[in-house]
């Protein structure tokens, strides 16, 4: 066992080695490729940590501290009522709106707190891909038919696959069943009332939403209002949340004041960079957090732990998705006339690339539309470029590492395989129809 184990490790290292000492540095491509690849994890950094990662760490670390194992068994566990439990996760997910990296945090917390595969692949498809405003530029941008059948795809698969998972690990899901805590009747209300709860994880979910609420086409309507005013708008989630936190976490009031006061000072001073007064919002709260003992603390424990497993290995498959396919407008290792000539037509073929490619590539919320936009007036068919829609956004390279550390390989793969070939059927059944 011990020399397999030290061979493994002369192997890497031998691979590693010839890696670096055959690197065509000189490469025009490559040298791109890396540029690309250094790129786009800048932007994601810039554009998705502070604002979608960390407040859904927060939210993630909420679930697994203050909702208790018998709700989340109740509503989402192997034995709930399954017409509930897909409604539940299809509902929350879809309200949530976010990418397919911002919705991992919230994955791992119900699942690790004891949600059904089932349910809880349904809450990690649904939150980016059942995206109402993604849709709704669907349909103005591609046409009404490809935006109602990317809304009726997206809907359908998340409780398809859901059920699918299930019965693929219906065995597995008994055994973790009967490992999990028996649920005591009565047991929700222990500690805190459940509608506390709830309004505490809405008010985070609302900062989540509208601190990333995206800009439209439009110079009129409720979209462009919400967009107009979504820093005043989460700023009163944030005032709902340090007075929830007072009142209900027992948190000092002149603490949340002094954080409130200091945040408020850099957002009426530095109006133009909102991003700023949001970071220092965040920054007080963990301060506020750590000095504190008992739940709150137990709270930032759980953030930081989600943190430390999902962080790391986003960034990772960020850098490979850069380095392999580059950003939008930009090359990375794979020509992008390559996969423009490989989604032409609707054959089986052109349909299951498009899959695959949008499976495996990063696409922040709404990014995908004007891609495939590009793609379709240079030859893509339209039944790709459903497949591309389904697949793309709830899927990706980044999204596959965080959700087999949770989940497991198997269970990994049978989740990407099917979002694949029920992307791949439906972008060829559309394709013959339109």
């Amino acid at each position: 066992m011990e020399f397999k184990k030290e061979l493994k490790v002369l192997l890497l290292f031998i691979g590693i080695f010839l890696l670096f000492y055959f690197l065509p540095i000189e490469n025009t491509r490559l040298q791109q490729s890396l540029v690309e690849a250094l790129a786009l994890t800048k932007w994601y950094a810039q554009e998705h940590v502070l604002l979608c990662l960390i407040p859904a760490f927060f939210i993630a670390g909420a679930i697994s501290v203050f909702i208790s194992q018998n709700a989340v068994m109740k509503y989402l566990g192997a034995k709930a009522n399954k017409i509930l439990a897909y409604s539940v996760a299809s509902v929350s997910g879809s309200v949530l709106a976010v990418c397919s990296c911002t919705v991992l945090p919230l994955f791992a917390g119900i699942y690790k707190m004891g949600a059904g595969i089932g349910p809880a692949t349904t809450f990690l498809y649904s939150g980016p891909a059942i995206n109402v405003l993604a849709i709704i530029l669907t349909a103005n941008v591609l046409g009404f038919e490809l935006g109602f059948a990317r809304a009726v795809g997206a809907i359908l698969f998340s409780v398809i696959i859901g059920l699918l998972m299930h019965l693929i690990f219906a065995k597995e899901e008994e055994a973790r069943n009967a490992n999990a805590p028996a649920m005591m009747v009565g047991a929700d209300e222990e500690g805190r009332p459940l509608y506390q709860n709830a309004l505490f994880m809405a008010v985070m979910v609302g900062i989540l939403v509208f601190a990333n609420w995206g800009s439209t086409n439009e110079m009129s309507g409720l979209f462009y209002f919400l967009y107009i005013y979504k820093w005043i708008i989460t700023a009163l989630f944030s005032i709902g949340l340090g007075v929830i936190l007072v009142q209900w976490f027992k948190i000092e009031w002149w603490k949340i004041l002094v954080i409130a006061v200091i945040t408020g000072g850099f957002a009426l001073l530095m109006p133009t960079y909102p991003i700023v007064a949001f970071t220092i919002g965040v920054a007080g709260l963990t301060i506020v957090l750590n000095t504190k003992e008992g739940e709150t603390h137990d709270w930032l424990e759980a953030t930081w732990g989600f943190a430390k497993q999902i962080l790391p290995l986003l960034l990772i498959g960020v850098l490979i998705a850069g380095l392999l396919l580059g950003r939008v407008g930009h090359e990375g290792l794979i020509p992008s006339e390559w996969i423009s000539g490989l989604v032409g037509g609707n054959s089986l073929q052109s349909n299951l690339f498009a899959s695959v490619v949008g499976a495996f590539m990063y696409f922040a919320t709404l990014t995908e539309i004007p891609i495939v936009q590009g793609l379709i007036d240079n030859g893509m068919g339209h039944g790709p470029a459903l497949a591309l829609l389904l697949a793309g956004p709830a899927l990706s390279l980044p999204n596959m590492l965080v959700i087999r550390s949770v989940m497991g390989t198997r269970k990994t793969f049978a989740f990407v395989l099917l979002v694949i070939i029920m992307a791949t059927a439906s972008g060829y059944i559309y394709g013959m129809i339109f």
